[in-house]
């Protein structure tokens, strides 16, 4: 199952009103066009795919429901039993559900939101997109004894290594162990090696809520997150797909291919079909 939670671009014009500089924050925080390679290798592999259309600035589908800076809601008290942003780094940090600022940019918004506002984000973009991956990811383990999820992102060019070599082009992020089978991270870094490609294994990129939420390798439920350097395909300005996308999208789906015969040689068909029932 391929996901993109990150490339959305339907800006509802309220929102754009609301922004700062709506240009600049947009394009920061877009894992831009990725969803291009997504379905890309979907086409190409006969993967699922989940697109998010939303935005990352109207809310971030790699956050939990509760990573929210308070102070950004009018009525700012946050609901009991939730985590306050003091208790926060995401949401300090100015990166939590709803992003606030970015380095080097300051704040996004003009003004504060409210607290429906909010509640509709959450009710209409984020609970249906984690329902959506999460039955997705439950039907193909019932059916074949053990299930994949790519969540695919993009990054900014990482910066120069020691002795000059340029920055790893992509990062592969299993939570340092925890979100998959270590024989689907093995097999991925063989491929992009003999590729010629340079990894990088999670730094700076972890991965986030999507593979803590959706990752269960002990019940079949396996999860990656894989960056693509915005160089590698997209244009010199980093906004429009460049001549290298299509090439880009070939490897990917060679990598898909090999980590779906990997996952199917650990499945075990009929283990979970009990619990399911």
């Amino acid at each position: 199952m391929i996901a993109v939670p990150h490339a959305g671009r339907d800006y509802p014009d309220d929102l754009l009103a609301r922004m700062r500089d709506s240009t600049v924050s947009a394009l920061r925080l877009e894992d831009r066009h990725a969803d291009v390679l997504g379905k890309a290798i979907a086409r190409s592999t006969g993967a699922g795919l989940l697109v998010a259309h939303a935005p990352r600035a109207m809310l971030d589908l790699n956050r939990s429901a509760d990573d929210m800076d308070w102070s950004m809601v009018a009525d700012s008290a946050p609901p009991s039993g939730t985590r306050h942003s003091l208790a926060n780094r995401r949401a300090r940090g100015g990166l939590g559900i709803v992003p606030r600022r970015l380095p080097g940019h300051g704040e996004i918004w003009k003004r504060r939101m409210e607290r429906g506002d909010l509640e509709n984000r959450l009710a209409g973009i984020h609970q249906p997109y984690h329902a959506a991956l999460r039955g997705a990811l439950h039907q193909l383990r019932d059916r074949w004894g053990a299930a994949l999820l790519v969540d695919l992102h993009s990054m900014p060019p990482l910066p120069a290594r020691t002795g000059g070599r340029p920055g790893a082009e992509f990062v592969i992020g299993d939570r340092f162990g925890a979100s998959c089978d270590r024989a689907l991270v093995a097999a991925a870094f063989s491929y992009l090696e003999a590729q010629g490609r340079q990894a990088a294994h999670n730094r700076p990129y972890a991965g986030g809520f999507v593979l803590d939420h959706h990752a269960a390798p002990a019940r079949g439920i396996h999860a990656l997150q894989i960056e693509v350097c915005r160089s590698s395909y997209l244009d010199g300005r980093l906004l429009e797909p460049s001549g290298r996308a299509a090439g880009v999208a070939r490897l990917l789906s060679g990598l898909v291919r090999l980590l779906a015969n990997e996952v199917a040689s650990i499945a075990r068909p009929g283990r979970f079909g009990l619990a399911a029932e």
